[in-house]
């Protein structure tokens, strides 16, 4: 669980390596003296290390609260928005496709009515002209005689 920027462990690691390195600064500056250096400088830690790395993890926190969980919190809500946006583009994509193919449906639909229609009417007109013909021919098989 991450109780802020930094992870637990990340920020153990972090402090280890901190006090590591004032230690190391400290046990090369305690162990030459200026006259053996050729007059360099040298760096003694005192209060004042231990009340700058206060102040770094500090301002760490501080930052992590203020600026840090803000930007994020935002970029999360702006992803969000865009995921739902593509989500939004591809359904009405879906569905001008969809309308499309219900438009090609209805066209191929009155198409074929029509196609059925004209042969109806063609099929009437023949059996029209046939109608007399086949009246006759009824009524010689009901009556057993020519009419």
């Amino acid at each position: 669980m991450k109780s802020s920027g930094l992870s637990r462990k990340g920020f153990v690691v972090f402090v280890l390596f901190l006090a590591v390195g004032v230690l190391f600064s400290a046990s090369i500056a305690l162990g030459s003296s200026g006259e053996e250096s050729g007059g360099s400088i040298t760096v003694l830690p005192d209060w004042s290390t231990l009340i700058q790395i206060a102040n770094f993890i500090f301002l760490i926190f501080i930052l992590n609260i203020i600026l840090y969980k803000p930007i994020r919190s935002v970029l999360i809500q702006r992803k969000e928005k865009i995921t739902g946006l593509e989500e939004g583009i591809e359904a009405e994509e879906e569905k001008e496709i969809i309308e499309k193919i219900n438009k090609k449906a209805q066209a191929n639909l009155a198409e074929v009515r029509q196609k059925i229609a004209k042969d109806a009417e063609e099929a009437k007109k023949s059996l029209l002209k046939e109608i007399d013909g086949f009246a006759n021919a009824i009524g010689e098989k009901i009556l057993g005689r020519a009419v």
